[in-house]
């Protein structure tokens, strides 16, 4: 026997929700999405024109979508028809994949998304899910909707810039020797700007328009031979200055969309091209990205936000920033890798912002290999005479005090070094071993005094028992996300342009891993 079946049986419709498991994903999108404030939604309102879905609606259904793994438009509008859970959240109504792609990309659906992580977190706090004394930070790198090959660098750009500094300044001082065009009035000497370039333009254009006058208005065949011999020289500098003004037009706005950045996509000017680790060949390929960085607790994302820069020192007091106000109050440990660890990021944790950093430095594992504690070239392991302010090398020799010296980093971060120099290497049988200073120059020591401060302090920390347990957690909290977000979600390259755009499709992932989380662990 079979269980009955009969297509041509009508069916009453029924309620969707019965349809649902007990433990549904669905339940956690829609509790989410209305703990939102009312107010947070009154952005969409409009008087005029056809009503629109609300916006409750629509978050509701892309985040269930991105639980699912289907990020596009397309995909989505598909699973309105075709699954029971977007049936339910949607309540019947089926946007079309233009408006689903309208909406997600909505300037004011970041503020949603923001209220969104806001109150998942309280909510994990009430339910004692998370205990708010340490947030774990680190980034990744996400590919960007661009082509791979439409990179724009901005070395060559400053190569090809000077070049046409130095041809249009020959051009001109050329064309003022042969009388071709009258002087202009110049704002620098060292360059002529796009206006100066247009006005030399003009110039030659009614240079040239002389000469075409006078050739069509002669009658001798001689003479106007004479003219069109004589417009070649202004016609063809007319050509190389039309030239030079597209292309000053051009480098000048390449500049401004490279802002700090090296490089940038032709096909999405907010991406920055950076070495992936997730290249198939194992070669770490450079692509068109962002730089993701998180905040997470329990394995939960509780912030995050999106940098062009590829490093992650550079990023750290940036995201801090956006923690503190737009997500919460920082606890009181801020965990991260060496990635992070800088004079700079220690000192605004600790002093600016009253917390501790458990965040190890790029040196951290070789200075507790036990071959680094016996190496006698090391200058850590060189006797130091504090009273007199000198260090003994292994040769016995001393290395008084000098003079202070100051460098100032790309961030405009200004670090302070004592300098301490060698009375006389010259014949030192452990020259080539201690120092590459060519011959002649003597051993120097560059002695951070406040960085190695903070380095016996993050030693402390890290080997005391509480703090110590903290810091290792980092890697089975924070690493997990990004596991899950690529390898299981699926989520491994952005669908729209545009860092603001990228930014609220990287909302809706991240909460998607949040919710799947939440979910499974509920079911437990």
């Amino acid at each position: 026997m079979f269980k009955d079946y009969n297509m041509n049986q009508v069916i009453l419709p029924l309620d969707l929700e019965m349809r649902l498991q007990e433990n549904d994903i669905a339940y956690a999108v829609h509790d989410l999405v209305e703990q939102i404030p009312d107010e947070a939604f009154s952005a969409f309102l409009r008087d005029t024109g056809c009503p629109a879905y609300h916006p409750r609606m629509m978050m509701k259904v892309i985040l269930c979508a991105y639980t699912q793994s289907a990020f596009s438009g397309r995909k989505i509008e598909g699973l309105l028809k075709d699954s029971v859970r977007m049936m339910w959240l949607a309540q019947g109504y089926e946007p079309s994949y233009r408006t689903i792609n309208r909406f997600r990309v909505h300037p004011e659906v970041k503020e949603l998304l923001r209220q969104g992580f806001v109150q998942f977190r309280c909510q994990l706090v009430q339910k004692d899910l998370i205990d708010d004394e340490a947030i774990f930070i680190d980034g990744t790198k996400i590919e960007a909707n661009a082509n791979k090959f439409t990179f724009v660098w901005r070395k060559a750009v400053e190569r090809y810039s000077e070049s046409l500094i130095e041809k249009s300044n020959a051009m001109y001082d050329e064309l003022i020797e042969k009388e071709v065009i009258p002087e202009i009035e110049r704002e620098s000497l060292e360059q002529l700007s796009i206006k100066e370039l247009s006005k030399i333009e003009e110039k030659l254009e009614e240079k040239v328009g002389e000469y075409n006058e006078k050739i069509e208005t002669s009658a001798d065949v001689t003479e106007r031979k004479q003219l069109r011999s004589e417009r070649k020289g202004p016609k063809q500098f007319l050509k190389q200055m039309k030239d030079f003004v597209l292309r000053k037009t051009k480098y000048e706005n390449d500049m401004a969309i490279f802002k700090e950045r090296n490089s940038y996509s032709k096909t999405d000017h907010d991406a920055t091209f950076m070495r992936m680790k997730d290249d198939y060949m194992k070669n770490g390929q450079l692509k068109a990205g962002y730089n993701l960085q998180i905040a997470t607790e329990g394995q939960y994302t509780l912030a995050y936000d999106i940098f062009p820069n590829p490093t992650d020192t550079r990023t750290f007091l940036p995201f801090l920033d956006r923690v503190e106000k737009d997500f919460f109050q920082l606890p009181t440990y801020v965990v991260a890798d060496a990635g992070y660890g800088s004079e700079e990021n220690y000192i605004d944790v600790l002093e600016n912002r009253k917390r501790t950093p458990l965040i190890t430095y790029n040196t951290y594992r070789k200075e507790k290999k036990k071959s680094y504690r016996k190496d006698a070239f090391h200058v850590s392991n060189w006797d130091y005479n504090e009273k007199e302010d000198t260090f003994t090398c292994p040769n016995g020799k001393q290395l008084p005090f000098r003079y202070v010296s100051h460098r100032t980093d790309r961030g405009g971060f200004t670090r302070e070094f004592k300098v301490y120099e060698s009375e006389n290497c010259t014949g030192c049988p452990f020259r080539s071993h201690c120092t590459k200073a060519k011959d002649g120059t003597n051993r120097k020591i560059f002695y951070n005094a406040k960085w190695e401060e903070q380095k016996n302090m993050i030693q402390q920390l890290l080997s005391d028992e509480k703090t110590g347990e903290i810091y290792g957690q980092r890697k089975i909290d924070v690493e997990p996300v990004f596991g899950f977000l690529k390898a299981i979600l699926g989520f491994t390259r952005m669908s729209v342009k545009g860092k603001e755009k990228v930014k609220n499709e990287m909302g809706f992932a991240l909460m998607a891993v949040n919710l799947r989380k939440y979910t499974a662990m509920s079911a437990e």
